[in-house]
């Protein structure tokens, strides 16, 4: 029998359900056919038919699936335990998804199903190498992105793995993330998977290319991310690509970044992927050239007017001709966001990561340490390789930052958002590109530095914005979760208390005392006098901040300085140890210990503003041992604080051990956790996240650091406690605020700037949880 009588027998009914083919080759597939191969092979389908380079193909379909399952006699089965899935249960959402994967790989691929793909996969050559991708019926359209959920793979050769690569396709349509979403999104038909088979580009470079900018919904624009080798270091993240933005008039290339591309995947002398790390002067060459990147953003441009809507692209190059690999809509998109002004392009002198929003003009000026703060004039952009908490007084001054260093977490990214000044950090190389006295625009949104004056351009834009935001505030929704902001300065206290909020549930230490001890190391301080002089002012800038948000609670975190950040101060050198790794060295409860005079004086501090305002309460950082959080509590109790009544007593949940220890910090008495998400992530995950070479690395979303804060949320309601989480992930990414409702946190705390959508996915999230509630219940 030829191939084509193996695909005509195939296709009898007692495989399927009708006489459909169950594989289809590209050519024969349009944009209308999502529900037969799913929106990667519908997509891929309706590009080759439209003309574009697209490496040939076929896709098994999702007929072709759903019949597997039928030959199996296990179909059944899957809907019943599709049923049952709970995605706020997390250990039943890790059972379910096992044993449907487990049903899927059981079942398997009868064998008339098996000829069928090779006898297409050998119409491809037979023994070259391809990709095989999940393509889900709901994946890649309009309305929903399962990008990156269902299994994906590259290099597959020969008919044995390309047969096993389809049953982990097909069975990673049950992951627990894609359980989740599903629900989340209100799927609830019987869900299917087809899978793309496609012919391997051997990738010289390759990337992502989006005909609107997606960080700001910008549909003028076209952003075009590349690296070399595969694609899927870009879509991974596991490299800094180089980033192309262009304007579609033209269109006229306006911005080049050149991405610190450490590593490249290529195809191994095995056929396997292999990594290949980059010699210093590769990482830091320009992908793609102007005219490459003019013929990247005239495909981009020819498949949107293709589609008639913004598209998500990738694509790839190969022996100098250029691939489209898939194009799907892009789901992100705000709707009616207004378009950049791009009459007279502003050059661009320098890129970064947007840090804090906003976009300001001023004067550079360019520090090398907090001792030349004096050299900065009011109004002005202030240029620094990296701060830390004694450039807090300067920054007052400045109008914005730039910074060499750091990410999203660094103290300049923390400082800028809570003073409301727009920030760029990772720039490189910013105190060497830049001029003291130079006109620049900081764009805070898009880390970018400009050339000039061209505020004036986004103004109306500015204002229309701000009077959108200022309309949502007005109705405010009640939640069951609380919503806290963080702070750390007294000057924004009465803004940030306008706010519809619950409380402050995190007010850093570290700023106020800086101010406090005027630039003198606190040993230094005392040694001189200064006692009461230090309580007074310290204590008139918490009731600032006390008084602005009362009856509502603020909780005043006690100090976590590092020896490295003491040592800035005047006179730190002669108290402070050196160490080669400050974040997990000397700081927190265990210098209270060692330690206890700044304490005892921050107590003192406490103690006299709870005179006057009893909402302040007291948060203990960083605790690591039992033994530790013991003697902290004895020298509380021992304190005037601790006989004040209704005080109460919180600790930072950042160190891993705190999952193990929170039922005997239970019985010390102590009445809520509240999670440190950015040293807890540090600290799970082993990464230091002031490093920029592993900042990739950094991920407070990852699987460990998620499952460690679920514990700790459920160990402290099950022993009473109340929990709350005041790191940057809700800040920074709203949406991780969905994952500790699901959890069952009490309370969340965010950065003022980002309270309201915060809100919002927190109102979502209660939500879908009562109405998954009733549903069961009915």
């Amino acid at each position: 029998m030829d191939d084509m009588d193996d695909m005509d027998d195939l296709a009898k009914p007692r495989l399927a359900d009708d006489d459909a083919q169950l594989v289809r080759a590209f050519a024969t597939l349009g944009k209308d056919d999502t529900s037969l191969v799913g929106g990667k092979g519908a997509n891929l389908g309706e590009l080759s038919r439209a003309g574009l380079p697209v490496p040939p193909g076929f896709v098994i379909t999702a007929q072709a699936y759903l019949a597997a399952l039928d030959a199996a006699g296990v179909r059944a089965e899957v809907q019943k335990l599709l049923q049952s899935v709970r995605p706020d249960e997390s250990a039943a959402l890790t059972k379910v998804s096992a044993e449907l994967k487990a049903l899927v790989r059981k079942a398997g691929l009868p064998e008339r199903l098996r000829k069928v793909i090779v006898a297409a996969y050998r119409r491809l050559g037979g023994s070259g190498h391809v990709a095989v991708r999940s393509s889900a019926t709901s994946e890649d359209t309009a309305g929903a992105s399962f990008a990156g959920m269902n299994e994906s793979f590259t290099n597959v050769c020969g008919e044995d793995e390309l047969s096993d690569k389809v049953v982990r396709c097909f069975a990673s349509m049950f992951g627990e993330r894609v359980l989740s979403y599903r629900v989340s999104q209100g799927f609830h038909d019987e869900p299917a998977i087809a899978v793309v088979v496609q012919e391997m580009v051997d990738s010289e470079r390759s990337g992502v290319m989006f005909t609107a900018d997606p960080a700001t919904s910008d549909q003028s624009r076209i952003v075009i991310e590349a690296a070399f080798g595969l694609g899927e270091v870009v879509v991974s993240g596991q490299v800094e690509p180089d980033t192309y933005v262009l304007v579609k008039d033209g269109p006229r290339l306006v911005s080049v970044r050149i991405g610190d591309k450490t590593h490249k995947l290529v195809r191994g002398a095995n056929g396997k992927d292999q990594r290949v790390m980059l010699p210093v002067h590769e990482r830091s060459r320009r992908v793609l050239d102007d005219a490459e990147v003019m013929k990247l953003a005239a495909l981009a441009l020819r498949i949107e007017q293709h589609y008639g809507s913004a598209q998500d692209i990738e694509w790839a190059v190969s022996h100098g001709s250029f691939y489209i690999l898939q194009s799907r809509p892009i789901t992100t998109l705000t709707q009616n966001a207004p378009a950049a002004t791009h009459a007279a392009p502003a050059r661009v002198l320098l890129s970064g990561l947007g840090a804090a929003p906003g976009r300001v003009c001023g004067k550079v000026r360019i520090l090398q340490s907090a001792d030349e703060s004096a050299q900065l004039q009011s109004g002005e952009v202030l240029v620094a390789q990296m701060t830390s908490p004694d450039w807090v007084p300067t920054l007052r001054r400045a109008c914005a930052l730039v910074t060499d260093g750091g990410g999203m977490t660094c103290h300049a990214a923390i400082v800028s958002r809570e003073l409301r000044i727009p920030c760029v950090v990772g720039t490189r190389e910013a105190t060497k590109v830049l001029r003291n006295g130079e006109l620049v625009t900081v764009d805070g949104h898009t880390g970018q530095i400009l050339e000039g004056d061209v505020t004036e351009k986004i103004a109306l834009k500015d204002q229309a914005a701000s009077e959108r935001a200022a309309a949502s505030v007005e109705s405010v929704e009640p939640l069951g979760t609380k919503l806290y902001v963080n702070l750390a300065i007294a000057s924004q206290a009465a803004q940030v208390a306008a706010l519809p909020v619950d409380g402050v549930g995190l007010l850093r230490a570290e700023f106020m005392i800086t101010d406090a001890l005027l630039g003198v190391h606190p040993k230094q301080l005392l040694a001189e006098g200064k006692r009461e002089e230090f309580i007074e002012k310290m204590s008139a800038s918490l009731l600032t901040i006390t008084r602005a948000f009362a009856p509502r609670p603020v909780i005043y975190r006690t100090y976590d300085f590092r020896t490295n950040e003491f040592r800035k101060l005047k006179g730190g050198e002669a108290y402070e140890p050196h160490e080669e790794n400050p974040m997990i060295g000397y700081r927190g409860a265990y210098r209270y210990v060692r330690e206890p005079d700044l304490f005892l004086l921050e107590l003192d501090t406490v103690a006299r503003v709870r005179d006057q305002t009893p909402n302040l309460h007291l948060m203990i950082p960083f605790v690591r041992t039992k033994w530790e959080l013991e003697a902290c509590l004895e020298l509380i109790d021992g304190h005037r604080l601790g006989k004040q009544r209704g005080l109460k007593r919180w600790v930072m949940a950042e160190v891993p051990s705190v999952v193990y220890r929170i039922p005997d910090y239970a019985k010390l008495g102590i009445d809520g956790v509240s999670i440190g998400s950015n040293d807890l992530t540090q600290l799970m995950l082993g990464v230091d996240r002031d490093s920029e070479t592993c900042a990739e690395l950094f991920d407070e979303s990852d699987a460990a650091v998620l499952d460690a804060i679920r514990q700790i949320i459920e160990k402290a309601r099950e022993h009473g406690l109340t929990s709350s989480l005041c790191g940057q992930a809700p800040s920074n990414n709203p949406e991780f605020a969905d994952h500790l409702v699901r959890f069952g946190i009490t309370s969340i705390s965010v950065n003022p700037d980002a309270a309201q959508r915060a809100r919002s996915v927190i109102a979502e999230s209660e939500k879908r949880l009562l109405l998954q509630a009733a549903r069961r219940a009915c």
